[in-house]
């Protein structure tokens, strides 16, 4: 399997802005993780929609995937109160 290419919302941009910069870069990290094997071992499907999250410390990043041009698309950073309402 090949890498995945990462895309990002508009609004992730928004979302990591009132993170702290330490948890950022553990977020970054992760995306890397995402870009090498999109469903890694502790990742759930939501239930209600066609996406996953995976959870970062007391952060959750909300991403769908598309397997047959081989990309991720984060949808949405935050804690969890913030990530799972509609916005």
């Amino acid at each position: 399997m090949g890498k995945y290419k990462l895309l990002f919302k508009k609004s992730v941009a928004k979302d990591l802005r009132g993170i702290p910069k330490k948890d950022v870069a553990a977020i970054l990290r992760t995306f890397d993780v995402l870009a090498e094997d999109p469903r890694p071992p502790k990742c759930e499907k939501l239930s209600n929609r066609e996406q996953y999250r995976v959870r970062r410390g007391v952060y959750r990043i909300v991403y769908e995937i598309n397997d047959e041009e081989l990309c991720v698309i984060v949808v949405r950073v935050g804690r969890r109160r913030e990530v799972y309402s509609g916005r």
